[in-house]
């Protein structure tokens, strides 16, 4: 019995993850027709800080065709999250008792808004605060020629850190509601778990203090606001 619920919870969850597959497949589809603009909203931030005769480059055969996809398949993805986080919170439900399913809902909000606060947060915000900050301290005899895969890939990066990081007061509240840790110890580890986002910042941005700093301090910060919110156990 025991081996059949599990094959039953395991064919759930191909089933879910396949339907995400599926969405993110349509998506990034739509999305191919639209790669140069996607590509010129993309790169916007610091094409708006590069000084006056530099440029993107490519330094690739196939990068001038291959970033753009590459980009589309990134937008696609971060747009499919919201999916993949109502599919997981769907697997999840019917083992969760009655009085802690009325809480889905606005945990399933809750995510996909702090999800996107995160994204955009990153994306408006962070990133052309640290592209000033380098062009600014460019020696004058550089010029900036920046590849536009590794521009992808540092984007990626960011946004992406930032919008998984933003979770952390729905993960902080489950951690406690659920009994897994208290609020108690979870706030006696505080300075461990400073030192941990720190870690996560040097581990998940570029090799600069800025953007580990971008990303560690509203990590703090989301934690802290999570232990507010959670339940006094």
């Amino acid at each position: 019995m025991n081996d059949s619920r599990i094959i039953d919870h395991l064919l759930e969850l191909r089933h879910r993850l396949l339907k995400f597959i599926l969405f993110f497949g349509f998506l990034a589809a739509i999305g191919i027709p639209f790669a140069s603009e996607i590509y010129s909203f993309i790169a916007n931030p610091l094409l708006r800080v590069l000084p006056e005769g530099s440029q993107m480059i490519a330094t690739e055969v196939a990068s001038p065709f291959m970033a753009p996809i590459r980009l589309v398949l990134f937008v696609a993805l971060l747009f499919s999250m919201p999916f993949l986080f109502y599919q997981t919170w769907m697997f999840i439900s019917p083992g969760l008792y009655k009085n802690e399913r009325k809480f889905t809902a606005p945990l399933m909000l809750s995510t996909v808004t702090l999800f996107f606060i995160g994204v955009s947060f990153a994306f408006f915000i962070v990133c052309p605060i640290i592209f000033n900050f380098f062009i600014a301290m460019t020696p004058e005899s550089i010029q900036v020629m920046t590849d536009i895969s590794q521009y992808i890939n540092f984007i990626f990066k960011i946004v992406f850190a930032f919008g998984i990081a933003f979770e952390i007061p729905i993960a902080t509240i489950i951690l406690i509601n659920s009994g897994i840790a208290s609020k108690k110890s979870i706030v006696k580890a505080r300075p461990y778990i400073i030192i941990l986002f720190l870690i996560i910042g040097m581990l998940l941005t570029p090799p600069d203090i800025f953007s580990q700093l971008f990303l560690a301090l509203p990590m703090w910060i989301l934690f802290e606001i999570g232990v507010i919110f959670a339940k006094n156990k």
